[in-house]
């Protein structure tokens, strides 16, 4: 596979939105009670993620990151276990934000972590060679460039069981499950089954893919989109979107990114983290 570090332009959390410019600025919508939406000042940026956690009574908060063109980064919003303390970060060439922590791929393919350690989310001080990393709430996943992939934290639903896996081309950690997509385009999955988020079998020419807390999101070469899993509210109403060139997965909400840089969004939009309609402008890959 292409061993090029893997960077974000949309992504979605738990009740906000976060997408990065052509000009390297950032936007964002939706719930701002913690800073999460303080990006306004943020230039130069390469990559962007939003932290993300099921719905729960308690886990309204959440934080946004952004990763610069000279491999600084940059946090806002919650800070509770220290998730925005990547101040100090240098030669970061990739990141990914979850539920309390933040993670950033170095230039020599080693992982480093912000935030909390309970569940052991954050133990990756000995992955190698990773090119790409997605937060689940209580576990990372990392993909290395040969294609395997390696895990961390909390397996209770079996959401870590990745070590079997090859020939991989992207990878996205949900709440308890994850998936990855293949280089011939075909989707694996492991974890919770409950939800119908892994019922992703007969997926083909998929190229990315994105793992909301309950639900799973699917791109083809085509530009057309694919969902799968709890569909409450609407956020597997993918069906009819064309010209897509990037997808995001929150947890309640799903964007996709269309190649003239606009927006389009489905799900849950209690406090505004589906409204993208006036983005415009936004880099595309």
């Amino acid at each position: 596979m292409d061993d090029a570090p893997v960077l974000i332009i949309v992504d979605a959390g738990r009740r906000h939105s976060i997408g990065l410019r052509r000009n390297g600025t950032v936007v964002a919508t939706g719930h701002g009670g913690a800073g999460e939406l303080a990006v306004g000042h943020w230039t130069d940026a390469i990559s962007v993620a939003a932290g993300n956690v099921h719905p729960a009574k308690n886990t309204g908060q959440s934080h946004s990151v952004a990763l610069l063109r000279g491999g600084q980064v940059r946090a806002t919003g919650w800070n509770g276990d220290g998730q925005c303390d990547v101040q100090t970060w240098a030669g970061v060439v990739a990141i990914a934000a979850g539920w309390r922590r933040t993670l950033g791929v170095l230039g020599d393919g080693t992982v480093i972590a912000a935030g909390r350690r309970g569940e052991g989310a954050c133990e990756v001080s000995s992955w190698r060679d990773v090119v790409a990393v997605s937060c689940g709430d209580w576990h990372s996943v990392g993909l290395r460039a040969d294609g395997t992939a390696v895990a961390a934290g909390s397996n209770q639903c079996g959401q870590c069981d990745v070590q079997e896996w090859k020939d991989l081309r992207a990878i996205s950690a949900g709440y308890l499950h994850t998936v990855a997509v293949t280089r011939e385009g075909r989707v694996v999955a492991t974890g919770a089954e409950a939800t119908g988020a892994l019922r992703i079998d007969q997926w083909r020419d998929v190229v990315s893919v994105a793992a909301g807390s309950l639900h799973t999101v699917g791109l083809t070469s085509s530009g057309r989109v694919l969902a799968t899993g709890n569909n409450d509210d609407g956020q597997c109403d993918v069906d009819t979107w064309t010209g897509v060139v990037a997808i995001a997965a929150g947890a309640q909400h799903t964007l996709g990114l269309r190649r003239d840089g606009s927006v389009v969004a489905t799900g849950r939009n209690d406090v505004g983290q589906a409204e993208v309609a006036q983005w415009s402008d936004l880099r595309t890959p």
